[in-house]
């Protein structure tokens, strides 16, 4: 593991080429929701264009609301922000609805973002609910659910004709086996920045493979400016506004996992007051996404795996991060040459950080009495369940359809059985605890 970096020992050049660690591992999460989303609702080019400048620009504002904070508003953790996965299946029925459309989705984000921020303090108490084999069962599904996202990279990403070309394969594992060599023998500044050097030499190759086109970045201006409400004014339909609030509920718990996993790498206990925060950051970057046309917000789980590799733990970091994704989202040029980076070779860092993210997990887990082996089936159980539609994406296309934000969820679902189970199976011995600690305050 390479060397901690602090606050107080993070030199200036150092803290630019770490932030742009962070903006490069989760660029391509950022921009393929707006391609999915515009793709589905057959948006001109132009227009998805604009929903993927609009969106870097949102992140960008998302992560310094969350890292850096004012009041009762952020976390202050070192986390990246970006446009929910979550979202994407809701969002593309209202849009598709003849009775919503598109500006339906916009409005019904405006009210769940305020939806949130208003309930953040009443679901921050749940923070009770999540102990070490919660949080830990949580971590662990949040790593190994996403291993097969950066399989998929790995191969060539999504959609491509040659989808498991040699060639994919070779470069990510030369990007894997990269940030190997340079995480463990290279010591300091240079070792913290292994994922940046691994994704340098996997641009190279692909450059000398021919992979790589910056053809049409001419075409692309240096300067483009996001308004607010783009596409219109937005409008306020009921359903799609019960649908994106109950959306926003699920967001929660699963940044509720992403939160504890990187308090766990920070070293920071996350408490309800810190939950709540950070809470209100995720509803007020949906509300403003909303109001710039773009999507709900929520932390990045490939950047949590960032953390775990560097053991950088200066939110400055993230928060630098995040003034560059403005700049992107205000210089496309720029933002274009960055989307030149291939799949593969994003794939081979994210197989990394995702095991990085896994093994975080475990660690978590390591608290756990095992001795009750209540435990072991809580684990086995919510893992076994939360890993279901990862492996078997169809397994639960049967049921009725208001169900899926939860079923279609490896997080959320992982969370629900964890802590159903764990109040079932653990109650005794949670009034036990209970009771001990209030005899400590009686004390």
């Amino acid at each position: 593991m390479t060397n901690t970096i602090t606050a107080n020992n993070l030199k200036p050049s150092s803290m630019i080429f770490l932030s742009i660690q962070h903006v490069l591992v989760m660029y391509a999460g950022a921009v393929s929701i707006p391609l999915i989303v515009g793709g589905a609702l057959g948006l001109s080019t132009a227009e998805i264009a604009f929903l993927i400048t609009a969106d870097l620009f949102v992140c960008g504002i998302a992560t310094l609301i969350q890292t850096i904070g004012f009041k009762n508003v952020g976390i202050r953790f070192p986390i990246m922000m970006g446009v929910t996965f979550t979202a994407v299946g809701p969002m593309i029925a209202i849009g598709t609805n003849p009775d919503m459309g598109l500006l339906s989705v916009f409005g019904a984000i405006i009210i769940a973002g305020i939806f949130g921020f208003l309930i953040s303090p009443f679901i921050g108490k749940l923070i009770r609910f999540f102990p070490p084999v919660v949080t830990g069962t949580q971590i662990l599904v949040i790593g190994l659910s996403l291993i097969g996202i950066a399989g998929t990279w790995s191969a060539g990403g999504y959609g491509v004709k040659d989808f498991g070309n040699p060639l994919y394969l070779s470069i990510a594992a030369c990007v894997l086996l990269s940030i190997i060599i340079i995480s463990r023998y290279v010591k300091g500044f240079l070792g913290n920045i292994s994922v940046l050097i691994g994704m340098g030499i996997g641009y190279i190759i692909a450059a000398f493979s021919g992979l790589i086109s910056l053809d049409k970045i001419d075409e692309s201006p240096w300067l483009g400016w996001v308004m607010p409400f783009h596409f219109g004014i937005p409008e306020f339909n009921f359903w799609a506004v019960l649908t994106m609030c109950v959306v926003m509920l699920v967001i929660f718990i699963e940044t509720a996992g992403m939160f504890m996993a990187v308090g766990e790498i920070v070293e920071e206990e996350v408490d309800q007051e810190k939950l709540t925060r950070g809470f209100r950051a995720d509803s007020l970057g949906t509300m403003i996404g909303g109001i710039f046309n773009i999507f709900p917000y929520t932390s990045y789980a490939q950047n949590i795996g960032l953390l775990a590799i560097t053991g950088v733990k200066n939110r400055s970091v993230c928060a630098l991060a995040g003034v560059f994704l403005i700049l992107l989202g205000l210089f496309p040029k720029i933002a274009y040459f960055v989307a030149s980076i291939p799949s593969c070779v994003l794939g081979g860092a994210a197989l990394f950080m995702f095991g990085m993210v896994t093994s975080n997990g475990i660690k978590v887990l390591q608290r756990v009495d095992f001795q009750n082996v209540n435990n072991l089936y809580i684990i086995a159980v919510s893992a076994g369940i939360g890993m279901l539609p990862v492996f078997s994406p169809t397994i639960f296309s049967q049921l009725p359809s208001y169900l899926s934000p939860l079923l279609n969820s490896p997080i959320l679902l992982t969370a629900f059985c964890a802590v159903i189970l764990n109040a079932v199976l653990n109650r005794k011995q949670r009034i036990l605890d209970e009771q001990y600690l209030q005899k400590l305050k009686d004390a």
